[in-house]
């Protein structure tokens, strides 16, 4: 693939499909918060990478998509597949300790994390200083929504935000290590699925470890909103992402990703009844005036 391929500017196609991904990705905090209760947060992990496995598996047999032969891929591969998995791991427990808004805060600071990586690790994908404005525009609109926080008094709760930079991290890792290793060359579906297969077992026995367990049989309610998120979020959406990062530029793509919140806020008013602020209308703007910038031709 050639550096102006791996750096390829978003066209409107690819805009109009990551709106669709960030907003699925808003409503998935909403199903989550449907299923936590019911399910436990690393058995949901667990069954739903396992669930979206099978799925992607008979999709990819379905369309004659090779996934066993050999490609050179398998390291990169398993190192994806452990970053998935920390990924979630860090994020779930991590939600023990902190609160869900300094979780929004320290996690959406993974597109900096992929902008930082991208100067070293893909030259041509670098950020001028108009499109740092542009993030940081972004992230101040975050900041609007969400509420700056407060420093963390109990050092559980400091432990639990650098669980969430971390989990930050270890997503912009896994973008990188697909946009820049042998990863890049084959399906977006067999890309999935070295994530899905590796982080299952971990995050299952994740969930053994901290003695999570599911006390009744879930409600109709909590099965629907786990099968949202396996069926549609794992099984879909997540493989048209991976998709998306080989063919774009990965920092124009991750700045998109501060829709998610937005989006997440927005699902809580309609579904939850949640109360907007005009603060959120404000970060809205803010958020859409960072990514014009972000996006603006070169």
């Amino acid at each position: 693939m050639t550096p102006s391929a791996r750096s390829r500017p978003l066209d409107s196609l690819a805009i109009a499909l990551t709106f669709v991904l960030c907003l699925s990705w808003g409503f998935n905090q909403v199903a989550i918060k449907f299923a936590v209760h019911e399910i436990p947060p690393l058995m949901q992990s667990a069954a739903r990478s396992l669930i979206a496995a099978l799925i992607v598996t008979g999709w990819a047999y379905r369309r004659r998509i090779p996934l066993l032969h050999r490609d050179g891929t398998l390291p990169a591969g398993l190192a994806a597949g452990l970053l998935f998995a920390f990924e979630f791991l860090l994020t779930y427990r991590g939600l023990l300790w902190t609160t869900a808004t300094r979780a929004v805060l320290f996690i959406y600071t993974a597109p900096f994390f992929v902008v930082i990586g991208s100067r070293w690790l893909i030259p041509s994908d670098h950020f001028r200083l108009s499109q740092w404005f542009g993030l940081s525009l972004s992230f101040v609109g975050i900041i609007i929504a969400f509420g700056l926080p407060t420093p963390a008094a109990d050092p559980r709760q400091m432990l639990g935000d650098l669980m969430m930079v971390g989990a930050a991290i270890a997503w912009a890792a896994t973008t990188l290590v697909i946009k820049t290793s042998a990863l890049s060359r084959i399906s977006a579906e067999k890309t999935m699925l070295y994530q899905l297969v590796v982080s299952a077992p971990l995050l299952a026995i994740a969930a053994l470890i901290f003695g999570e367990r599911i006390e009744a049989v879930p409600s109709a309610l909590a099965l629907g909103a786990f099968a949202y998120q396996a069926v549609w979020v794992v099984s879909i959406t997540y493989v048209a992402w991976f998709a998306l990062i080989v063919r774009y530029s990965a920092t124009r793509l991750s700045a998109f990703t501060f829709l998610t919140p937005l989006f997440g806020v927005a699902a809580g008013h309609l579904v939850l009844n949640e109360p907007l602020t005009l603060a959120f209308a404000v970060a809205v703007a803010l958020v859409a005036v960072g990514l014009v910038l972000v996006n603006r031709p070169r």
